[in-house]
């Protein structure tokens, strides 16, 4: 993998490994201390991921104690199939950042404007084809995951708002990781903080109608959110035009939003696995909830308030690995291969130091942040905590998988990841959880998590080192 490669598309070549470098440009992850641009880089997306989640928690501290466990439990079976739907958008986003990284390497803006044009064009009308589906078919997802009756109609409630937001939010979220593929994370965290400041203030006020709003009931939680998420595409769009960041579109370059069918093929073959991987994700974790539900209502409520906790745990190996990914990608459009070993490990190293660290502080301090959504006096709170001992582990053994995935995936590799990942979770997780149920009964939901963890890891591992991935970026 010395020789230089093009990229993909062929409408520039990557300047050869050993030629000098190109001038540095505002943006730029190729040159300079790795460790150091990768932490100037993924800090802003770690601050962003961490806001993001501190605003879905101060959401649901608000629908527990404001309106029930119900709701609680609603909340949390409704975002489970609204991630199962940005997932969807999320794939194509992710092949559209690194086509945007690799182009922006290779000095190419406006061919990198043009994949971004494409990708969200495309994200986007899929994204309101996607809300009309989910709208129609909403109560049926519902019932497919046991849903509790007592939170039944208050999940769809919450859902069908949050269906009618999601081509604003899908956009915002093409947006957010097109600036990252040009090694920008501070706009879209400038945007986030905008985001999460408007949707904790208005939560309050549209749940109890405070004022002359009237009292909406979780359907004002998620009508805060839409609120929101609006605010910071707009935000986003503003700081894009009046700081002429690279991916403004003006004049006839507006029409980039028609997709391309170059940039189209490739975000289609790229996107559609890794848009698979997370809907392999979210469809594992459908099944989880389903199974967590027939526990009861006070199970339903303690995973509920645990998810919470492991967003924040996952947190750091979101970044990281994002962080990696555009790195990576990055130095491949400049045609900097032996960079990207170096951007691999430094990651790895990273990510499990700060990820150990939020896992230690999560199982250490777990009775007082579950109170937080669940009350002192919660019958869930014993449950949730036994969750915690058991499961917390898992998401750091599976935060080495994120790190090489997302060094995999700037070179395009995308289809042994997506064939691993579904191992892992179902003959992996969910094997085990049935073929442990008849000896461990309800236990078996909770260690099926650490289980599946590592057979994931042993096989992206396995697959890092012997496999072939690097051939899919030449190729």
């Amino acid at each position: 993998m010395n020789e230089a490669s093009p990229v993909p598309g062929g409408e520039h070549p990557a300047a050869e490994s050993e030629a000098a470098a190109p001038p540095a440009m505002k943006g730029d992850l190729t040159q300079g201390p790795i460790l150091k641009t990768l932490l100037l880089f993924s800090l802003p997306m770690l601050l962003s991921n961490v806001l993001q989640t501190l605003n879905g928690s101060v959401n649901a501290i608000w629908v527990g104690r404001l309106i029930g466990e119900s709701a609680l439990a609603a909340t949390a079976n409704a975002n489970v199939i609204m991630f199962l739907l940005y997932a969807a958008v999320f794939g194509f986003g992710m092949a559209t950042t690194v086509r945007i990284g690799q182009y922006f390497g290779a000095r190419d803006i406006v061919a990198a404007r043009k994949t971004f044009g494409s990708g969200t064009g495309f994200s986007a009308g899929l994204a309101v084809v996607v809300a009309i589906g989910g709208w129609i078919y909403g109560p049926a997802m519902l019932h497919a995951m046991s849903t509790p009756d007592a939170s039944r109609a208050e999940a769809l409630a919450y859902l069908r708002v949050m269906f009618l937001a999601l081509p604003i939010a899908s956009v915002g979220l093409m947006v957010s990781m097109a600036m990252r593929g040009t090694g920008d994370s501070k706009t879209p965290l400038y945007a986030m903080i905008l985001t999460v400041v408007i949707d904790a203030a208005l939560n309050p006020v549209l749940i109890m109608g405070l004022g002359p709003v009237p009292r909406l009931g979780i359907t004002g939680s998620a009508a805060a959110t839409a609120f929101a998420n609006i605010a910071g595409l707009v935000y986003q769009v503003w700081r894009i035009y009046r700081q002429d960041l690279p991916m403004r579109l003006r004049g006839p370059e507006l029409g980039y939003f028609l997709p391309r069918s170059d940039d189209l093929r490739y975000i289609l073959a790229k996107g559609l696995p890794m848009g698979a991987q997370m809907l392999i994700v979210s469809s594992a974790g459908l099944i989880m909830v389903g199974l967590v539900n027939r526990e009861g209502l006070y199970a339903a409520a303690a995973y509920g308030a645990s998810l919470q906790l492991w967003n924040y745990l996952q947190m750091p190996a979101f970044a990281i690995s994002s962080a990696v990914s555009a790195m990576v990608a990055q130095s491949l459009g400049a045609g900097d291969h032996g960079r990207v070993n170096k951007v691999t490990i430094t990651g790895m190293a990273t990510n499990l130091m700060m990820s150990a660290a939020m896992a230690a502080l999560i199982v250490g301090f777990d009775g007082p942040l579950l109170k937080l959504f669940l009350g002192s006096g919660s019958p869930a709170l014993p449950i949730a905590e036994h969750i915690q001992l058991i499961c917390t582990s898992s998401f750091v053994i599976i935060s080495i998988t994120m790190i090489l995935t997302g060094t995999m995936r700037a070179y395009g590799a995308v289809v042994a990841p997506l064939a691993i990942m579904f191992l892992g979770l179902y003959p992996g997780r969910l094997g085990f959880y049935f073929a442990a149920r008849p000896m461990l009964e309800s236990e078996a939901v909770w260690w099926a998590y650490p289980v599946g963890s590592v057979v994931t890891v042993a096989l992206t591992l396995s697959y890092y080192r012997f496999g072939k991935w690097r051939d899919a970026f030449r190729m």
